[in-house]
């Protein structure tokens, strides 16, 4: 019994390590909304910065596309328009790259 015991908390333990690799999709939208992302961006549609999907899209077959899109979360980016994401620097870059992740992964 202690056996079986041992197994499903080192399998609860191991099972825990790769969800903190691969954060799951809701803990991505509460750091969205956690870091206020959903002030200046909406999934589907352009607010005052563009549509996450559109964000997906414009990174879509870059090379270190996660990697670029995390640095722009944290680094902030001036676009064409008059407005420009402001730097984020509060975000750590595990969070950066798990929201990165996230939106990457959207689909129009």
């Amino acid at each position: 019994m202690r056996a079986i015991a041992a197994l499903l908390v080192a399998g609860g333990l191991a099972g825990g390590a790769v969800q903190a690799q691969n954060p799951p999709v809701q803990d991505s939208r509460v750091l969205l909304h956690k870091y206020k992302c959903d002030s200046c961006h909406a999934r589907d549609e352009a607010k005052t910065g563009p549509a996450l999907v559109d964000v997906a899209a414009s990174y879509r077959g870059k090379s270190k596309a996660l990697d670029s899109l995390a640095a722009t979360i944290r680094g902030g980016a001036h676009g064409a328009g008059p407005w420009h994401m402001p730097p984020h620097p509060e975000v750590s870059e595990a969070d950066a790259r798990s929201m990165a992740r996230y939106i990457l992964a959207l689909k129009p």
